[in-house]
């Protein structure tokens, strides 16, 4: 009998052990998607603010006060005019830092955005190509 109840107490120890696991990967699953989606959501609607009639005067208003962070921040990782990639890739490696908001503020080094001070992210010369092209940035063929 004490054997039985033993082997009944060890039966139930796994079944909570693997429900807790179970419940501990579900809840991770989710933390990471809602952690995407809430990603997702903000650059959506960045997009959008840049492409809306509110932002365009919003940046006048800056504008007139003086205040515009886009105009009045000067730094060599702001790039302008046609974008060559390979020249900014000093070191040679295929990689590049860019802001993942403000495509155009590249470096060969890590470091963060003079604009929105956002942490520059590791991409190859193909992605920071795609994502300049995509938000309407030129680029050296």
């Amino acid at each position: 009998m004490k054997r039985l109840k033993s082997i009944d107490a060890a039966i139930l120890a796994l079944i909570f052990a693997f429900a807790s696991i179970s419940f501990a990967q579900s809840n991770s699953d989710s933390t990471k998607s809602q952690h995407k989606m809430m990603h997702d959501k903000n650059h959506k609607m960045h997009e959008m603010m840049k492409d809306s009639a509110m932002h365009t005067e919003t940046m006048d208003m800056h504008k007139m006060r003086g205040s515009d962070h886009h105009m009045t921040k000067k730094s060599p990782l702001i790039r302008e005019g046609i974008i060559d990639l390979e020249a900014i890739d000093e070191n040679k490696d295929g990689k590049v830092f860019q802001d993942q908001m403000d495509w155009n503020v590249i470096s060969d080094n890590p470091g963060f955005c003079p604009i929105c001070e956002m942490k520059l992210k590791e991409t190859t010369l193909d992605q920071a190509k795609k994502k300049l092209l995509e938000h309407g940035y030129k680029v050296k063929q």
